[in-house]
């Protein structure tokens, strides 16, 4: 491309760049009122508009969270979002030039690593994205399944309650949620409004969104949010119950929440889209069988600063190995990197020792949330062991406790 001009988009161009990213993804626009929360917390000086010879030909931007990594900590990461190409200028180089510029960007603002959910999943590898974490979905067969009661399930009550006016008491559920696990995002002011959109455009045959609340002796210790989608067949009632989202504060609430869930009457299954590889759901039904389950990818995540990044986290057992690294896309940080830490705390710094592991960046960011293991991954020929035992020793530090996850939609 002879013509390619990054820019940060003013914010009078902001119609225009949502135009022109809804005409890339296609179908109709979105509703108003999802276009307009968008605007409110979308952050102007990290949207990229490319321009070639005057007109609008990509987009890309950012926005600013925290994220929690293996161990506890949180570190301050963008969300990469919005990113398309107009039709017009496929192949020719715009998707690269709005990468490099804000990989350099971040790595200008100290950011040490960044993460994406993508459209499709083979775009971000070649940028050295590595996929960090799953998302569990599955319809479970409510006239066939039981669930779990765990002692105590009959002392959770609930309430059903506007979701718009249910915002405070989930956000206080949520926010205590985030620290557990991997890849869980803090929620920034203005984003408490995005789980509870619900245009009736979007709702494909459903009824209104619900909030129910579940409460301990008036203490709020989970929520969850959900559609019903009428139907009916010969023999009787068959109406889905679409979760939208469902966080609780302690198993036994959680297992109450999943058992009125299935209790909703003239419903016939659960449908849910995002939920952990993990999740105690698994455990909680009597026939896994019946739940069809699926995954696919989620968080894709990206070292920006590779020493930074591996020092920011904890790892689950003693780790001292030398990793020789390769990284095309951002060549500061190829080379031999010496990698020591625990469940206390991490150091990486450059190093001429012999290597003892060699990978790609794409395969540090896939495990860097403690999610997909280095293990497997050297099974599939992505990662070598250059030292007997390196290499059961680093995947093991590696690991997390509990799967990394995303339910926070950016």
């Amino acid at each position: 491309m002879t013509t390619t001009d990054v820019r940060v988009l003013q914010p009078d161009q902001w119609e225009l760049y949502y135009e022109r990213l809804e005409r890339a993804f296609g179908g109709p626009p979105e509703p108003a009122q999802e276009r307009e929360l968008w605007r409110r917390i979308v952050e102007l000086e990290r949207m990229l508009a490319v321009w070639d010879d005057g007109e609008l030909v990509g987009t890309a931007g950012a926005f600013s969270f925290r994220m929690t990594l293996p161990g506890g900590a949180a570190a301050d990461v963008p969300g990469v979002t919005m990113v398309s190409v107009q039709p017009t200028h496929r192949r020719r180089g715009v998707l690269t030039a709005m990468m490099r510029r804000q990989l350099d960007d971040f790595r200008e603002r100290g950011e040490p690593f960044a993460v994406l959910t993508a459209s499709e999943p083979a775009i971000y590898g070649r940028f050295g994205y590595g996929v960090a974490s799953r998302q569990l979905r599955g319809s479970v067969d409510t006239t066939r399944v039981a669930f779990h009661a765990p002692e105590g399930v009959d002392r959770v009550r609930f309430r059903l309650v506007p979701p718009a006016e249910a915002v405070e008491a989930c956000e206080r559920v949520y926010a205590q949620v985030v620290p557990r696990r991997p890849g869980m995002l803090a929620r920034r002011p203005g984003w408490e409004q995005e789980p509870v959109l619900d245009p009736p455009a979007s709702r494909e045959g459903a009824g209104p969104l619900l909030c129910v609340l579940a409460e301990v002796d008036g203490e709020v210790r989970g929520y969850a949010r959900y559609a019903t989608h009428p139907g009916w067949k010969p023999s009787g009632p068959d109406g889905t119950v679409r979760l939208r989202d469902l966080e609780a504060l302690d198993p036994v609430t959680y297992a109450a929440l999943w058992r009125y869930l299935a209790g909703v009457d003239l419903m016939a299954r659960i449908t849910f889209w995002n939920r952990p590889m993990d999740d105690a759901l698994l455990q909680l039904v009597s026939d896994i069988r019946r739940c069809e389950l699926a995954f696919r990818d989620s968080l894709h995540l990206r070292l920006v600063d590779l020493p930074a990044a591996l020092s920011a986290r904890t790892y689950a057992a003693p780790v001292d190995v030398v990793l020789d690294v390769e990284d095309a896309f951002c060549p500061w940080n190829s080379g031999r990197w010496r990698l020591t830490g625990d469940g206390k705390g991490a150091g990486c710094v450059r190093t001429t020792d012999a290597p003892e592991l060699a990978l790609s960046v794409r395969e540090l960011g896939a495990a860097y949330l403690g999610g997909p293991s280095l293990r497997s991954m050297a099974g599939a020929g992505l990662v070598r062991e250059l030292r007997e035992g390196a290499l059961a020793e680093t995947s093991a530090a590696f690991r997390s406790d509990a799967e990394p996850w995303l339910p926070h939609r950016f």
